[in-house]
């Protein structure tokens, strides 16, 4: 566990599950505490494939920053959420891109003033919740030109977010703040199966923050306006995955263009 100096360790609640720390636990990290694995292990009881989508969440993220750094061109990214540190982070997979990282966790500012440390200044933290997505621009421009194309992300965090309404308003805010040319990159759990729905059942239950899953037409939604690049809105496994007949999972997820 990362050592936190004295005024955010006071904010930690090492006893209360915290999602980032769950989500953590699940992708075989170790920045979690006790109360993060038990009730990790309560969804794992009921709903074992958790630890898989934590895993191929993280091959989304890959797939999509690699295509639009390397195809797209895009070159600066806004990666909003973004949660605890672990491999394949934005910055290592695009190295020449502008990176904003945000997020309102303590423990994930203590990570990201470490791994930033030495770093060449083109990649930076803003500590903030994305219920403040005009506040997060304001200060992401003193890193991002936002009149050139930005790929704004949103990676499994937005389930957080009870009201679809509140969701589509935060990412249109974003959105609308872009330069033509730039990117939506979203996914989130989805409701698709009873198994992945008793998990976030047993969550809530364990203590844990609730997370809604939508349909993925609730999702689609999000994309409002947007050019879709193939696949389109489709389980994260099957977003340009690396073999064929990837199987799918209960998260979806997509990469748009804004026209």
């Amino acid at each position: 566990m990362a050592q936190l100096d004295d005024g955010f360790a006071a904010r930690v609640q090492s006893d209360v599950p915290h999602a980032a720390r769950i989500w953590n636990y699940w992708m075989g990290g170790k920045d979690n505490y006790a109360a993060d694995r038990a009730a990790g292990d309560a969804v794992v009881r009921v709903y074992p494939e958790i630890a898989v989508m934590a895993r191929e969440s993280r091959g989304f993220l890959t797939r999509a920053v690699r295509y639009l750094a390397d195809e797209a061109g895009v070159a600066q990214f806004l990666d909003i959420g973004t949660g605890l540190p672990t491999m394949q982070n934005t910055h290592e997979i695009a190295p020449d891109a502008g990176v904003v990282y945000v997020d309102n966790d303590p423990l994930v500012l203590v990570h990201a003033r470490a791994l930033l440390t030495g770093g060449e200044g083109r990649t930076t933290y803003l500590h903030a919740d994305y219920h403040e997505p005009r506040r997060i621009l304001a200060e992401a421009a003193a890193m991002l030109d936002f009149d050139r194309p930005v790929a704004a992300m949103f990676m499994g965090v937005l389930g957080y977010e009870p009201d679809l309404d509140a969701v589509r308003d935060i990412v249109a805010t974003v959105v609308d703040a872009l330069a033509p040319g730039s990117f939506l990159v979203l996914w989130d759990g989805t409701n698709t199966s009873p198994s992945v729905v008793a998990g976030a059942d047993r969550l809530a239950e364990s203590g844990g923050v609730p997370y809604v899953l939508r349909a993925p037409d609730e999702l689609a939604s999000c994309f409002a306006g947007l050019e879709p690049v193939e696949p389109g809105l489709v389980p994260i496994t099957r977003w340009r995955p690396p073999i064929a007949d990837a199987p799918a999972i209960d998260a979806y997820g997509a990469v748009a263009r804004k026209p």
